[in-house]
């Protein structure tokens, strides 16, 4: 079993409680921006073990009464085809899955803002496929006298400009499907517009990450920083915090640099003087109150970090990340005395390697391997072979265990595997020919309609989630797909499993 750390429901009430609390400080509406993600926030449940990737759409879903959405992404975001890692698919893409998994949670969002809009093309197309589908697409342009010029930002020609979006209910929840996506200027706009009209609504940010009430050196607030050294977020001390109240705070670099020129903007919007006294005060973050187990945390933080280090050295290697971001994540590692030998499937993995190259396994002189740390602290191992890559001998080897199934026994029969091999070469000209995870997953559940020990490690398939993962070698496609199907934690070296150029 794995430890836990973090209570869920504790952090549900307090979180529901601060957001009410909010909203009933204003006269008019609470406009809440969600900085990082409402749903399936695994990094959350892996700093924090025992946080529930989703509890924080069930505080809003535990609201919902009182809740309007608002969706922003950039224009720019659209044309570029930005991609979202954790699920592999693009930002456009990610906004009808945010309207689709609102919609499970019984939360209607009907409405749509595309920022900083220049007429482009794809944007336009984005548009119309949402129009289509009965959602209300408003379009922002670039905000004149940004960031400097207060008085053009605040004014007919700059907020102003922007198409009022109209919302029923008390607090409106305003959120995007990363950072950049708009939502601050959407606040703001909003903010601007109300007070021309005469209502006092307020604004807020529903915060998880950095902890605020955390040391800065905690581990959790460090995970933070290797999360977003793509960006170059470094955690501070709130000094604006530290100033008007006497206590520290934590708070990330880029809020920090934009909180002067927000409360400007802010107190120019109201005609009076800011209830806010720093980033820190803008916060909704009740996250460091769930936290029961420190030592737990910590030590989950930890394992984070140098999670993290892996798949910023894969980008890396893969031509997706940056020189910048692998020397941050480095310099953060030694600044904690981190090894990547202390994420136990690494050295597992090391030796399945050497194991499977001393036995002359691999296919075509290329050796791989993989290992997996089970809830029970057993590590499983698997190689690659001319019938398999590593990952899914790994897939395998996992569920025989933990069904107790001897490993002479097949699972798929040799035939079904022949058979796939066989379409892969000679129909559809593929250069390799071994199933990868997401193939072997099919072929599992088919034999598992013939075959009882087929049918039973199927059954265990569930007892992989949230499972630690390491593999010698960049994984395919389809194996990056039927992982995180699975919902491993999976992390590699920044090593080609091949000289081939062309990935298949």
């Amino acid at each position: 079993m794995h430890a836990v750390g973090f209570d869920n429901e504790k952090y549900l009430r307090e979180q529901r409680d601060a957001i009410l609390q909010r909203m009933e400080s204003t006269d008019g509406k609470l406009y809440l921006e969600c900085g990082g993600k409402l749903l399936y926030d695994y990094h959350a449940s892996r700093v924090l073990p025992g946080f529930d990737p989703n509890v924080k759409m069930r505080v809003f879903q535990s609201i919902k009464e009182k809740l309007d959405v608002i969706v922003c992404i950039y224009a720019e975001d659209i044309e570029r085809r930005k991609m979202r890692n954790d699920f592999g698919i693009t930002y456009d893409t990610d906004v009808f899955k945010m309207i689709d998994d609102f919609a499970m949670w019984d939360l209607d969002v009907r409405k749509v803002v595309i920022t900083r809009f220049k007429g482009q093309w794809g944007a336009t197309q984005f548009m119309n496929r949402l129009t289509r589908r009965g959602i209300t697409v408003y379009t922002h342009g670039e905000t004149d006298g940004y960031p400097s010029d207060v008085d053009t930002i605040v004014s007919d020609s700059g907020y102003g400009a922007n198409s009022y979006i109209e919302t029923d209910r008390p607090v409106v929840l305003v959120t995007g499907p990363g950072p950049g996506s708009g939502k601050l200027g959407t606040c703001l706009s909003q903010l601007y517009h109300d007070y021309r009209k005469g209502k006092a609504s307020g604004y807020a940010k529903f915060e998880t990450f950095p902890i605020w009430n955390l040391p800065i050196d905690h581990p959790v607030n460090k995970a933070y920083e290797a999360a977003t050294v793509d960006i170059g977020d470094i955690n501070q001390i709130d000094h604006f915090h530290l100033s008007a109240y006497g206590e520290q705070a934590v708070n990330y670099s880029r809020d920090m640099e934009a909180f002067p020129l927000l409360r400007r903007i802010m107190e120019k919007i109201t005609g009076k003087h800011s209830l806010y006294q720093s980033p820190t005060d803008m916060g909704v973050n009740r996250a460091g109150f769930g936290i029961t187990d420190d030592p737990v945390v910590r030590e989950a933080s930890r394992q984070e970090i140098i999670r993290r280090f892996f798949i910023t050295a894969s980008e890396y290697a893969q031509g997706i990340g940056t020189a910048e971001a692998l020397s941050r994540i480095r310099i953060l590692m030694d600044s904690m005395d981190l090894s990547t030998q202390m994420r136990p499937t690494v050295s597992a993995s090391h030796e399945e390697l050497e194991r499977a190259g001393a036995k002359g396994k691999g296919h075509d002189g290329i050796v791989c391997a993989a290992a997996i740390e089970l809830g029970d602290g057993k590590i499983v191992t698997g190689s690659n072979s001319e019938l398999m890559h590593a990952s899914s001998a790994l897939i395998l080897n996992a569920v025989k265990y933990l069904a107790q199934i001897p490993d002479q026994i097949d699972l798929i029969a040799n035939s079904t595997i022949s058979s796939i091999r066989h379409l892969k070469r000679n129909v559809l000209s593929g250069r390799r020919t071994s199933l990868d995870v997401e193939e072997t997953l099919i072929c599992l559940a088919m034999s598992a309609a013939s075959n009882p020990s087929a049918k039973y490690a199927l059954d265990k398939l569930s007892l992989l989630r949230n499972c630690e993962v390491h593999l010698t070698h960049i994984p395919s496609a389809g194996d990056i797909s039927g992982l995180r199907k699975l919902t491993l934690h999976v992390t590699s070296e920044p090593v080609f499993p091949s000289s081939s150029l062309l990935a298949e």
